[in-house]
């Protein structure tokens, strides 16, 4: 399975490319970051991080794209502008049919540290343990973006098979009840 991770921000919008599956080894396949001057109109900005994303899909075709679900922070502007990149990568993303999930900074830190409150450092290093990298990936945004990769290569698959075996059981009990009701056995 081959994730792009977006770590969402306006003036750094961390990108990261990750092939693996659970129980087998990851690669890093790039990281980057879009970035974008505080001063400059929020369209030139949005539309920076819109078209790094659609280049970034075309090149890496990605089969899932994870961001990084927006929580209350103290600073309104700063939570209203990740939202805004974190739904930019959505829309890219829905636009080709890639499937889009989101993680929670304490799921990500949970799945590639083990801890839910590790921090930014702790999170770089796991991420150039698990991809065998030789340095870490700078600024912190690409570390991040690669992180969330991982968090869903793991989870994802999970979360995925979870909601089809709940599928299926849901069109099971739907036929059993649909017999009852024609008088069949059931």
């Amino acid at each position: 399975m081959r994730v792009l991770g977006v770590d969402p921000g306006l003036t750094r919008c961390g990108l990261g490319v990750v092939d693996g599956a659970p129980g087998r080894p990851l690669a890093m396949v790039s990281t980057g970051v879009v970035g974008s001057a505080a001063g400059d109109p929020i369209g030139a900005r949005l539309l920076a991080i819109e078209q790094r994303i659609e280049e970034w899909l075309t090149l890496y075709q990605p089969d899932a794209v994870a961001v990084e679900r927006v929580f209350s922070q103290h600073n309104v502007r700063t939570v209203m502008g990740t939202a805004q990149a974190g739904a930019v990568a959505i829309v890219c993303a829905a636009r080709r049919g890639i499937p889009v999930a989101l993680h929670t900074p304490s799921e990500v830190k949970a799945s590639v540290t083990g801890s839910g409150r590790a921090d930014k450092a702790q999170v770089t290093l796991m991420v150039v343990r698990l991809l065998r990298l030789a340095d870490p990936p700078r600024p912190a945004d690409a570390a991040d973006a690669l992180a969330l990769a991982i968090c869903h290569i793991w989870r994802g698959g999970a979360q995925a098979r979870l909601a089809e075996a709940a599928a299926a059981a849901a069109t099971s009990r739907t036929a059993t009840l649909n017999q009852r009701a024609a008088g069949g056995p059931g």
